[in-house]
């Protein structure tokens, strides 16, 4: 957890650029930035200073939620029909533990977006966080509400895909 916790509180940029210094400059594994001929050593680092962001987060409240749903009666009584411990956790602990951690990483998927923005232009990626960056210093108005469009239109299905995983974990959901 105190690793979960130093990723939680160290922002994204500031990831990015320790993971450079550590993996280019000291280490000399990975291209610092930039996104070469094609290769994925490229994709690498931006990956992982996007990805260990969330994951943090994500095993915090994965963590919380599951010794919440542990102590509730149902999963003593799994336990005292003498159901496997793998069977108790995954069958009935986790399964109720899902919700919340669904609903995380939908709302991750909005930080993720913004955070791209930053991972971009750190690691000098092009992508749609920086073509909005660069819009926005040259004042292009019509790129810059494309591409807020664009994002928000991606946020919207990422929220129709948490809404639809909801109903998936959880039978007792339904949609009419």
């Amino acid at each position: 957890m105190v690793v979960a916790l130093t990723g939680v509180s160290i922002p994204v940029f500031w990831l990015g650029l320790l993971l450079m210094y550590l993996m280019a400059v000291r280490w000399h594994l990975l291209p610092p930035y930039g996104y070469g001929d094609g290769r994925l050593s490229f994709l690498v680092l931006p990956a992982l200073t996007l990805g260990l962001v969330m994951a943090a987060f994500i095993a915090r409240i994965t963590r919380s939620t599951l010794l919440e749903v542990l102590s509730a009666d149902y999963v003593r009584t799994a336990r005292a029909k003498g159901l496997a411990e793998r069977w108790v956790l995954y069958r009935h602990a986790f399964r109720n533990a899902l919700l919340p951690i669904i609903t995380i990483v939908g709302i991750q998927a909005g930080e993720l977006l913004s955070g791209a923005v930053i991972t971009e232009t750190v690691f000098n990626w092009p992508g749609v966080g920086r073509l909005l960056v660069d819009s926005i210093n040259k004042r292009d108005l019509p790129v810059v509400q494309g591409t807020v469009i664009f994002i928000a239109l991606l946020f919207a299905l990422i929220n129709l895909a948490v809404d639809l995983l909801y109903a998936w974990a959880d039978p007792r959901i339904r949609y009419d």
